[in-house]
């Protein structure tokens, strides 16, 4: 009895095994010689997407930067007198014309300009009659010559006084006949008025330049833009005068505006070792608006180089590498040195060839099958 339930236990374990082999999927059988994987049934190798390699034609160097008032094309404005706020006349975004009011103040200061212009005028008039009273008295012999030259002398520095006094009120908007202390603050150039930094009842101080304190108004032509870019050194031989840079900024992901480079930086920033580049770029729409993240991508003709996807490269042992598809179901590993990478794309100095193609999806798979297993103890 007891060797008929042995025997019968024996069968069972044997089915069962049996069983296991039966449900057990159909691997495809994997060799791996020298970097090399090999799947022996090709038809049942894992399908890899692969990119053919290709040569790049134009190199691009792509700068960060920003956006930044064109300051040919912009004034700040601050007023050459104390005084109070009266009135404000403009708001941000106002087209504002040469000479035009912006604000208002009440300026002891201006007053006592207006009052010495004023005072030149009556200055000059008094001299001019006592000039010509000594003028009747010399004709008559009654009066020395040499009080005619001094009289002449006082009307000329009266008139020169009062030349200087009215080209200042001139310089600064204002009349002599007047004397109301009110100091219109006016715009130099025709524009846009960008910043208003000042409230109704403020006191104004000449000084407030030199106090580091921002302008009552920012008056600027939006038409062009500046693009601060930086750039390191091995950027500098795509970098020359009037080369043209399409700038690229976040918010208009498919959209490149057009500018040309117009300064390049004679020197290094010791902290982060970048140059400034400076392009100007066009803005007759108004897209585009200042202190704006933007991008800039400038073509540099040299000999073509090959690139590859970015994600067909990974790094290695302190190397890169990327697979490439020798036949159906063999895949090679090799050592290749990259270069700048942009747009998905990454440049290789050597260790291919086009007409190739590499393995552009699942690379670190094939890089586990290659690595030798750690034997576990």
């Amino acid at each position: 009895m007891f060797q008929r339930a042995g025997a019968f236990a024996f069968c069972f374990v044997l089915l069962c095994a049996c069983t296991r082999e039966a449900t057990k999927p159909d691997e495809p059988e994997v060799r791996v010689q020298s970097g090399s994987i090999i799947f022996t049934d090709a038809e049942k190798a894992p399908h890899l997407t692969t990119s053919e390699v290709t040569l790049q034609r134009a190199v691009r160097v792509r700068l960060n930067g920003r956006l930044a008032w064109n300051e040919d094309r912009t004034v700040r404005v601050y007023s050459p007198f104390a005084g109070r706020v009266t009135r404000i006349v403009v708001q941000p975004g106002d087209r504002v014309r040469r000479g035009q009011t912006l604000a208002v103040l009440g300026s002891p200061e201006f007053g006592q300009a207006q009052a010495e212009a004023r005072r030149a005028e009556t200055d000059v008039a008094l001299a001019e009659k006592n000039l010509q009273r000594v003028k009747e008295l010399e004709s008559f012999g009654v009066s020395p010559r040499k009080d005619l030259q001094v009289a002449e002398a006082e009307h000329a520095r009266a008139q020169a006084e009062l030349d200087r006094a009215r080209g200042r009120l001139k310089l600064y908007g204002g009349a002599a006949n007047s004397g109301d202390q009110s100091f219109a603050v006016a715009s130099p150039i025709d524009g846009t008025v960008v910043e208003r930094n000042i409230n109704p009842g403020q006191e104004i101080r000449p000084d407030q330049s030199t106090a580091n304190l921002p302008p009552l108004f920012v008056v600027s032509n939006p038409n062009t833009l500046w693009a601060m870019l930086d750039a390191t050194e091995k950027d500098l031989p795509a970098l020359t005068i009037g080369k043209r840079v399409s700038i690229r900024a976040p918010v208009y992901e498919d959209e490149r505006f057009e500018g040309r480079i117009a300064n390049v930086s004679d020197f290094l920033d010791p902290a982060t070792r970048t140059l400034k580049v400076r392009a100007t770029l066009d803005n007759s729409q108004h897209r585009l608006k200042a202190e704006m993240f933007v991008t800039g991508e400038i073509e540099l003709e040299q000999t073509p180089q090959i690139e590859v996807p970015a994600k067909a490269v990974f790094f290695q042992g302190g190397k890169n590498y990327v697979f490439v598809a020798d036949g159906p179901g063999r895949y090679t590993r090799r050592e290749v040195r990259i270069g700048d990478e942009h747009d998905g794309k990454v440049q290789v100095a050597n260790g291919l060839e086009q007409g190739v193609h590499v393995v552009s999806d699942d690379v670190l798979m094939l890089q586990q099958m290659v690595q030798p297993r750690r034997v576990q103890k």
